[in-house]
């Protein structure tokens, strides 16, 4: 296993030593002694340590789709409402829009 792949806290052997994880490029022997540990290094987790999970991609959505899902969602919205209501509508719709444009 990796050095990257451990979380803080967790205890491995390196080169036939006990250390814990302290930091992203750190750890600390069983001495209390500080060392830096290099990306490369193939180590042994202890204490059954598990790999971090790399977090998996937000979901990615398409402009066009969602414009145009809100866009029917006002005009459902717009329809469904009297006059006074249906201007306050398109004020709060006219604010959100400016708010996506950048700057």
């Amino acid at each position: 296993m990796k050095f990257q792949h451990l979380a803080i806290g967790a205890r491995f052997e390196f080169e036939g030593k006990v250390y814990v994880k302290t930091g992203p490029i750190a750890a600390a022997s069983e001495s209390g002694a500080q060392r830096m540990i290099p990306r490369h290094a193939v180590l042994r987790p202890l204490d059954g340590a598990q790999p971090i999970e790399k977090p998996k991609p937000g979901r990615k959505l398409d402009e066009a789709q969602v414009m145009a899902a809100f866009e029917a969602f006002y005009s459902e919205c717009a329809r469904l409402l009297d006059e006074p209501a249906r201007l306050a509508l398109a004020d709060a719709r006219s604010r959100f829009l400016a708010s996506l444009q950048p700057g």
